[in-house]
């Protein structure tokens, strides 16, 4: 073992690079870091030079004070989709599906109110967020085996964003379809085909899908709380019902996160040889399959087949975020510098907190330069509302758009997740705007909104990745 140690006396293990991962000082930029952005608990995993580093602060849950240690498992929200992507490309590279197959093919259930359309969407679509299909449909249907049958069934009422192929639209309802496609193929459920799949042969011991398993590991309380002030317990720990897994329920560690990303560096193996995806599958989900309008809300430059992807000046990268009320989960990798680094949290400004240390991380492990923090430029620019101004609508949410000044509204079965967001809007080029004040879950500071208008003429606004379509107005 090489050792080395910086200026200020912190000992680190030198890689065959030459670079050297500092455990002390990492540790107490973590610490700094929670500590100024009132995160109450956080957990850091990196996986660099071969070797994977676990790192904790503060507390799991501020009503109790329980510390946070490196095996605490937290939500990690959307993280899921890249989980079920794995699943579903398994099976891909195996034989048993094509990636282009037409999704009534597979799943004759599958539909949407757009005859037409249903008829159209494949499973790469889905995977890319190209299918047009919806994000915040959250059905509860229960907690049988059937969950995901009955989701299915119950989207089929579920307008599109827009037409299959039209653009990119962030679309958790599709990997609900996909958690789904992947029981009909496997005989046996989501959550049991990603333990005999994925968890299982990687030793990922604190991975788990149902909340109840996580009654065995020190599990991370959701915060809740005004921006700049130390968030409180929420009122429950997780809202989400089972259904929304494929897309957004993966109860995990910081270091599992790691170590899952550590068999994609691999190219589809685990750490002992066992081959878990094929190599092919592999590369696939890291070829970009549509570019990306809003560039900044997951500093993403595309999206590949589960993965976002990445251009840090040349340097690629992929990597995904999740957000589960209250939580706050990010996860990048490097392939050529082999660089894996995973950040969970349990509230408070999770955003900037992710922001300073992967920017410090990643340019010391791996020389990315990461992109300056969204937000108006230093000089303003004019810019004409009118064509903007109305009400945009898909299923869950209503956005009111008002002479310089955004409403973000939670309706449907999402109405009870959060209050609305209101924000006041800052022309940062003629179709990107800053909205200042929002939280944690969409930016550092500024949160984007774009506006883009599709190839069949429909007015769209971007918000988190979403395309909602104009209504009125």
């Amino acid at each position: 073992m090489n050792l080395n140690w910086n200026a200020t006396g912190d000992w680190g293990t030198l890689d065959s690079t030459g670079r050297a991962f500092y455990v002390e000082h990492w540790q107490r930029r973590l610490d700094e870091l929670c500590a100024a952005h009132h995160v109450p608990g956080a957990t850091l995993a990196v996986l660099a030079g071969g070797n994977i580093h676990e790192l904790a602060t503060g507390v799991l849950n501020r009503a109790t004070g329980v510390p946070t240690t490196p095996d605490s498992v937290f939500l990690s929200g959307s993280i899921a989709k890249v989980h079920t992507a794995t699943l579903v490309m398994r099976l891909v590279g195996e034989g048993r599906l094509d990636l282009d197959a037409r999704v009534v093919d597979v799943l004759p259930e599958f539909a949407t109110p757009d005859e037409e359309a249903t008829k159209v969407i494949t499973v790469r679509q889905l995977l890319s967020h190209t299918g047009g299909v919806t994000n915040d449909f959250n059905h509860d249907s229960g907690r049988g085996d059937d969950c995901l049958a009955r989701y299915v069934e119950a989207a089929r009422d579920v307008a599109l964003d827009c037409r299959p192929g039209m653009a990119v639209s962030y679309g958790g309802l599709g990997y609900v379809v996909l958690g789904r496609l992947v029981e009909v193929l496997t005989g046996t459920t989501w959550d049991q085909a990603l333990r005999d799949l994925v968890f299982t042969p990687l030793g990922l011991e604190r991975s788990m899908t149902l909340p109840e398993e996580a009654l065995r590991f020190r599990a991370a309380m959701s915060h809740l709380g005004e921006p700049g002030q130390d968030p409180d317990p929420a009122p429950v720990w997780d809202m989400m019902p089972r259904s929304a897994g494929p897309a957004g329920r993966i109860i995990t560690s910081s270091g599992d996160l790691v170590r899952f990303a550590q068999m994609h560096l691999a190219g589809g193996l685990a750490p002992d040889g066992t081959r878990v995806m094929p190599a092919d599958a592999v590369a696939a989900m890291q070829r970009r399959e549509v570019d990306v309008p809003d560039k900044w809300t997951v500093s993403a430059d595309g999206w590949g087949l589960g993965w976002t992807l990445y251009d840090w000046d040349g340097v690629f990268g992929y990597g995904h975020d999740g957000a589960a009320i209250g939580q706050y989960a990010y996860l990048r990798v490097v392939p050529q510098a082999g660089v894996a680094v995973a950040l969970m949290t349990n509230g408070g400004g999770a955003r900037q907190v992710y922001a300073a240390l992967f920017r410090e991380l990643l340019a010391e492990l791996a020389g990315v330069r990461m992109p300056d923090p969204f937000g108006p430029p230093a000089e303003p620019i004019a810019v004409d509302m009118a064509p903007f101004v109305g009400t945009y609508k898909r299923e869950g949410v209503v956005i009111t758009i008002s002479p310089s000044r955004i409403r973000y509204e939670f309706v449907d079965g999402m109405k009870d997740l959060s209050p609305p967001l209101e924000a006041d809007l800052t022309p940062v080029s003629e179709t990107v705007f800053a909205a200042s004040g929002i939280g944690a879950s969409f930016s550092e500071d500024y949160m984007p909104v774009v506006f883009s208008t599709l190839p069949d003429g429909t007015s769209v606004c971007y918000v988190g990745m979403r395309a909602t379509p104009k209504v009125s107005g």
